[in-house]
């Protein structure tokens, strides 16, 4: 049985709303995970996306920032938000479901950017950045038993050499410091969870899912990072059939700086 999903960060749902509904439309992923949505949960659009055959929603917004979502055609169950650094901010939401007779714990993250200077000393976004992650590394893919884990999301590093396009150059680029990089593979490690991207495409191949709105040609110098990631417990890595990373909607009508990241699975 077929199981896709999708994660996007949107960097405002309502404002994007048309190319959200434009994938929706042409891809039909079974679930999509949706970051920096950029409203509170009463002013979500659920309406739209509904009416696109979309029914199963569970959001954890707040205004003007940040903000989680799981779109769904499969019903969702169990869901819940953690805190992370106890700050308020909605940057994480879970969910189960059921396919192919499996029960999936679903995880969709925002981790912090952290700013421009990566000195927590001088720049506390930077510093909140690193406590986040430090708490990320107490998640397990096996938490549940007898239920699987996906964790998807921007999660705003880009933890190996070959996910940016220039390890030499942005080693002192918040998203690619050696703190960050180091942290991110430990959550992996500790929590048990395969990057589903790098099994399917391996390094040395140059993986970018973000190019930044900065540059005046993005798609010329294509000088891109990898910060959107799907991870699962290991279990399912035998199922992953494909991920396909659109690229072409870097370039729609006022689009998000990420593009969309789907898994294949064939449960």
């Amino acid at each position: 049985m077929a199981l896709t999903i999708t994660t996007w960060n949107i960097n405002s749902v309502r404002l994007r709303l048309p190319i959200v509904e434009q994938f929706l439309t042409r891809y039909c992923p079974d679930i999509l995970c949706l970051q920096e949505t950029k409203c509170q949960n009463d002013v979500f659009p659920l309406a739209p996306l509904r009416a696109l055959g979309y029914p199963h929603i569970v959001i954890h917004g707040q205004k003007g920032y940040h903000g989680v979502a799981i779109v769904s055609r499969i019903p969702l169950s169990e869901d819940y938000c953690t805190d992370y650094c106890g700050v308020g901010d909605t940057r994480h939401i879970s969910a189960v479901f059921m396919h192919g007779g499996r029960r999936i714990r679903l995880h969709n993250f925002y981790v912090p950017a952290g700013g421009d200077e990566p000195d927590r000393t001088i720049n506390p976004k930077f510093g909140h950045k690193l406590d986040f992650v430090e708490e990320m590394k107490l998640l397990k893919a096996d938490a549940e038993p007898g239920v699987s884990s996906i964790l998807v999301g921007d999660l705003n590093i880009a933890p190996l050499e070959n996910d940016v396009w220039s390890h030499k150059q942005l080693l002192k680029i918040v998203s690619h410091t050696p703190v960050e990089t180091e942290g991110l593979k430990e959550v992996m490690r500790l929590g048990g969870w395969l990057d589903l991207m790098r099994q399917y495409t391996p390094e040395p191949e140059k993986i970018y899912t973000w190019w930044s709105y900065r540059a005046r040609d993005w798609a010329a110098a294509d000088r891109g990072r990898r910060l959107d990631h799907i991870w699962s417990s290991p279990d399912l890595g035998p199922h992953l059939e494909d991920i396909t990373v659109l690229r072409e909607a870097r370039g729609w009508d006022r689009p998000s700086d990420h593009v969309p990241v789907t898994a294949h699975f064939s449960l």
